[in-house]
């Protein structure tokens, strides 16, 4: 499927009404998994704004969102130091 048919599907679908309607989950996971969660989450924003071609267009409240749900994945995982430590060696790089 061409990409512009990918992100118009992608647009429709999240301009249906109700999906701005707030949903509780409650997940039990590892520690191992919030942290591979946040990552996956970071890089697949990154590679959005770095190559410009993602079938997902990310308004700028909803990438506040989702650093808010790492953020707070992390914080009560009591990842955040170790989190930010290994973006700090990755940057290294």
């Amino acid at each position: 499927m061409a990409n512009s048919s990918l992100e118009t599907i992608y647009d429709t679908l999240l301009a249906v009404p109700g999906m701005n309607d707030t949903v509780k989950i409650d997940l039990k996971i590892p520690r191992k998994t919030v942290l591979l969660l946040s990552e996956v989450i970071t890089r697949g924003m990154e590679q959005k704004s770095e190559s410009g071609k993602c079938p997902i267009r990310i308004s700028k409240e909803s990438e506040e969102e989702l650093n808010t749900i790492i953020s707070d994945s992390l914080e009560k995982a009591g990842l955040t130091t170790l989190s930010t430590k290994l973006k700090g060696l990755t940057s290294q790089c």
